[in-house]
């Protein structure tokens, strides 16, 4: 609840609620408690790894969730599936980035954005931003993740992500620290010096 709080003090876009087996997991009971402190103006993303469609709508149609962040070995076909009965639920489509195919190979997917990162996520660790260069070849809207903090976040902004994901960036001691997340947030917005 203490990182909700801090949230909706510092009006965030999104908050992530984590349903696949994790440090991070909560519960759909948690989650649908949490939802209803979280500020109407910032959506919640539900977050799943190889979890099946049917289940993931149950988030959607229970009004848990907002967004749906698929990580994992989900096709085009799911994420069609997904937008066939949850047509007004964005998703994002985390990716692991060796090089630049790895993101054109989503450009004709159903995928509203892309969430490019490091491995399968949660590695605390960047991806050579470099293979942005080629922003031309990519044709969906993006978000950056992996391995960003509030020393780094400003460098990866160069490349004109649509947004950044951060999670263990903002953590002290493997829990969210408000002080860092402020931080992170101000980075973010070019507000460092108020």
């Amino acid at each position: 609840m203490q990182d909700i709080l801090v949230a909706n003090s510092l009006q965030v876009d999104y908050i992530g609620f984590v349903f696949a087996r994790s440090k991070r997991q909560v519960t759909k009971a948690q989650a649908k408690q949490l939802k209803l402190s979280l500020n109407k103006n910032i959506q919640a993303v539900g977050v799943f790894v190889e979890q099946e469609k049917e289940m993931i709508g149950q988030f959607v149609e229970d009004r848990i969730i907002d967004v749906i962040q698929l990580h994992g070995k989900q096709t085009k076909e799911d994420v069609a599936w997904l937008k066939q009965h949850y047509p007004n639920t964005p998703i994002f489509q985390a990716i692991s980035v060796r090089d630049i195919h790895d993101i054109i190979f989503w450009n004709d997917s159903l995928v509203d954005y892309l969430l490019l990162d490091y491995g399968k996520g949660g590695t605390g660790q960047c991806f050579d931003w470099e293979v942005l260069k080629d922003r031309e070849l990519i044709k969906k809207e993006f978000f950056i993740a992996g391995g960003l903090d509030a020393s780094n976040v400003q460098e990866v902004m160069k490349y004109y992500p649509n947004g950044v994901d951060v999670s263990g960036g903002i953590e002290t001691n493997g829990t969210k620290d408000p002080l860092k997340m402020e931080q992170f947030v101000k980075k973010v917005r070019g507000k460092e010096n108020e």
